[in-house]
């Protein structure tokens, strides 16, 4: 069925996923364990709606027992994309078109250049948490941009953002997915490792003790986004201009409790493989300076084998 969405990855955004689009179209929500198919979201203005969600166990999924999936959207954590991928791929035809939700730019090029159909990337700055196994929190809203790297699938990722769009949740089809894919990547390099470090909500980065690691990582990024060829999204194309972006996004979200904070409030990995990587990797490929990057690496590491103990 042309219409019918498989959503693998049962976090916040792959439930609020869920609940928007089901009252809409054939929705199924994947995930490894069981959970309670009664299902609640709470809106950004409060309100506490219950639903009946269709939900299955990847060793639920087959072809005869559900419709084949029209789109199938991974919102797993970056580093468990291409697993997630694998873990369908005997049920899911090579002709899907995939929809990509991941921070950072690891997964996206990765599955791009390997799955045979469709790949749309979505970046989003919709806000959502979860509270427990059978609720979802929508944080506030947002707006999601969906494209693909090669600019191949215009009409296709018209058609998903205006299923997103009567689901409730602003979408827009852009040809320049790979820059926003970047732009979320250089604010997300300055906020999330520095908070998760540090144990802050992302408005105290602009506290003294903060502010001057936010510009330090800034600057390094900043060099890298110019030999990307990526520009921040205002006219100004200087180190500054990423400055004022990130203080910017810091403001918007000032109370939130950054992902990568979650991640080590729960001992669990974070996403600095999918967030600082590609920034390193970068800074090396155009033989530029990445010491603050590299710090934040490897601190990130050493609080990861703490508790998962790995290094």
């Amino acid at each position: 069925m042309k219409d019918t969405h498989w959503i693998i990855g049962p976090g916040a955004i792959g439930r609020l996923l869920a609940h928007s689009l089901s009252p809409l179209t054939a929705t199924t929500l994947i995930g490894r364990r069981a959970l309670p198919e009664q299902q609640a979201v709470t809106t950004p203005e409060g309100e506490q709606r219950l639903q009946h969600l269709k939900l299955c166990t990847l060793e639920q999924i087959a072809p005869k027992a559900h419709a084949l999936p029209g789109y199938l959207h991974i919102t797993t954590k970056a580093m468990a994309a291409e697993t997630a991928l694998a873990s369908l791929a005997d049920v899911t035809p090579t002709t899907t078109p995939l929809i990509l939700w991941q921070n950072g730019f690891l997964a996206q090029p990765r599955i791009t250049h390997a799955w045979p159909g469709p790949v749309l990337c979505a970046t989003t700055t919709e806000g959502a948490y979860l509270t427990g196994d059978d609720s979802v929190v929508h944080a506030g809203h947002g707006h999601t941009f969906i494209g693909d790297l090669n600019n191949q699938h215009g009409g296709l990722a018209q058609a998903l953002a205006q299923t997103l769009n009567q689901a409730g949740l602003g979408a827009t089809a852009v040809d320049d997915i790979r820059s926003r894919l970047w732009q979320k990547l250089a604010v997300n390099a300055a906020i999330n490792p520095l908070v998760a470090l540090n144990g802050v909500r992302n408005g105290e980065l602009r506290d003294a003790a903060y502010s001057g690691q936010v510009v330090a990582v800034v600057k390094e990024v900043a060099a890298i986004m110019i030999a990307e060829g990526t520009q921040p999204p205002s006219e100004a194309t200087d180190e500054n201009a990423w400055l004022s972006m990130v203080w910017q996004v810091v403001k918007n979200t000032a109370n939130n409790k950054a992902s990568m904070l979650q991640d080590v409030e729960a001992k669990r990995p974070t996403e600095r493989g999918a967030i600082l990587g590609p920034l390193i990797e970068s800074a090396q490929r155009h033989g530029l300076a990445y010491k603050v990057l590299r710090e934040l690496d490897e601190a990130l590491a050493e609080v990861e084998a703490s508790y998962l103990g790995n290094l």
